[in-house]
């Protein structure tokens, strides 16, 4: 997923509003006019670089005469003290969008280190990373461009790119014969026939449903590694699978090793914390 200039100037212009309102009465109080400053965005930790375009259009949007220099790109790996990026011009300009910046770049660097932990706990099988749809309301283009940036994959975007019935879905079909999967697969086919269609099956049953269904791909929900093993064994590369539920740092590699295609991790956007990056004023 890439991100448009548009939207990232749509969304630096909403935080820009929310924290400015009327006017920084601070700083248009105490910082003459024509006073310049020089300052450098730093990383405080180990970190994957995204968002460094927000900062930038933060920027840009408080005056356009600042001088913008990134010292390093989105997906990047940095460390303690590397300089990110560096602004200099109106000492106004650069204190007013200082927050706004500093809260995008330390957000979505956050989503992108956690999302570059799980992924490096996979190395060498044959399992992806998938982030899910429990992203903050309004930003999730914005978490999924993180994820991206981390070496993770995204998940459907929203209900309207992937058809995926889960167990709620299967509970309104209860009645319905020869099962559930089997007429909820079939009716998705019919109302929506480019789109893939993913199956969530708690047990192996429905795992064996699922496949005879054809769905595309099958979400295994919650199972234990031997049923994880079973599933992907059952399946025989008839579908893609997926493995979610509860997924953490220390378990996701076992659950890798059992063969999976995909493994869901809610965690990257709705976990994640925001890593520790300053803005420094130079002499």
């Amino acid at each position: 997923m890439e991100l448009t200039a548009d939207e990232i100037q749509c969304a630096v212009r909403a935080a820009l509003a929310e924290d400015l309102g009327p006017g920084d009465v601070t700083t248009e109080a105490t910082v003459p006019e024509d006073a310049t400053l020089r300052a450098a965005m730093v990383a405080r930790e180990p970190l994957v670089l995204a968002g460094l375009a927000f900062a930038e259009t933060a920027f840009n949007e408080l005056d356009p005469s600042l001088v913008i220099a990134p010292h390093a790109a989105d997906g990047d790996r940095c460390g303690p003290g590397q300089v990110l990026l560096r602004v200099s011009g109106s000492a106004r300009a650069i204190l007013t969008a200082e927050r706004v910046t500093l809260n995008f770049v330390q957000r979505l660097s956050g989503v992108a280190t956690l999302t570059a932990q799980f992924a490096g706990q996979v190395t060498g099988t044959r399992a992806r990373i998938l982030d899910t749809r429990k992203t903050t309301p309004g930003w999730r283009r914005l978490e999924k461009y993180a994820v991206k940036c981390g070496g993770g994959s995204n998940h459907r975007i929203g209900l309207y790119d992937l058809i995926l019935i889960k167990d709620n879905h299967l509970a309104a079909l209860r009645d319905a014969k020869p099962n559930a999967i089997a007429a909820a697969v079939q009716r998705a086919r019919t109302a929506h026939p480019q789109l893939k269609v993913e199956v969530e099956a708690d047990t192996l049953e429905q795992v064996r449903q699922a496949v005879e269904a054809r769905a595309d791909i099958i979400l295994l929900d919650n199972m234990s590694l031997a049923d994880l093993r079973a599933s992907v064994a059952l399946v025989a590369g008839r579908a893609q699978t997926e493995a979610s539920g509860g997924v953490r740092l220390e378990t996701v590699r076992a659950i890798a090793e059992t063969g999976v295609d995909f493994i869901s991790v809610g965690a990257l956007t709705h976990s994640a914390r925001a890593v520790d990056i300053g803005l420094d004023f130079e002499p």
